[in-house]
């Protein structure tokens, strides 16, 4: 699967960005309410997206729902891929052109657990890009305000304009992630790509059962 720059190939369902899906409807719809701009709607969906759906990288990565925006919408939380895949089906619904992007990000401040399962760099991390007054703006739903008031990270903002990507220092000063590749934007979520990494890179978290704690409540503050 390759890169993608095509408006109209990024309104259409796919199989992973699942934008017709009667939930993914009525949640975007629910998002949205009363805003009119696609600015507006698209900044009201990030946050949507960013705080209703808890950031969670202890799943089922052999799973293929993990990776579907309704299924990821459905348990309530998800990882990045699973959060950008949603956004993008809400955008996508709401008639906002979006695609998924992915980057590998080095990341200093995460729990001491996600550490020792994978490192400290996280391959394929993804944001959204959303297609808004003629021009494409990237932006990360990933991390939700209660993960982030726990890590003493400011959430990260969008305002429909400007690209917001990464956390580059946390509110003590300290690096929370560093930009090392990007690797493009997509029209649906590469799973098998992703899988295959994963579990060249990741053997330890790619079937492992999840832990009894969840990620938010080990996150140090």
């Amino acid at each position: 699967m390759s890169t993608v720059s095509n408006e109209v190939d990024c309104l259409r369902a796919t199989r992973f960005i699942d934008s017709g899906d009667p939930a993914i409807k009525s949640f975007a719809n629910e998002a949205i309410g009363d805003a009119q701009t696609p600015k507006h709607r698209a900044v009201a969906l990030y946050g949507a997206v960013r705080d209703k759906i808890e950031y969670d990288p202890y799943i089922d990565f052999l799973d293929p729902d993990v990776f579907r925006a309704s299924a990821v919408l459905a348990a309530g939380k998800g990882f990045c891929v699973g959060k950008s895949a949603l956004l993008a089906a809400a955008a996508r619904a709401c008639g906002i052109p979006a695609r998924p992007g992915y980057a590998d990000v080095r990341n200093h401040l995460t729990s001491r657990r996600l550490q020792e399962t994978v490192g400290n760099t996280f391959y394929w991390h993804s944001y959204t890009e959303l297609f808004i007054d003629g021009k494409w703006v990237k932006c990360t739903p990933a991390f939700d305000t209660a993960v982030c008031e726990r890590a003493n990270i400011a959430p990260l903002d969008f305002d429909g304009v400007n690209d917001s990507l990464f956390h580059p220092f946390d509110r003590a000063g300290r690096r929370h992630m560093e930009y090392l590749n990007d690797r493009g934007a997509f029209t649906d979520v590469p799973v098998e790509a992703i899988l295959a990494d994963f579990k060249k890179l990741y053997p330890k978290l790619v079937g492992a059962k999840a832990p009894s704690a969840s990620f938010r409540d080990e996150v140090s503050t």
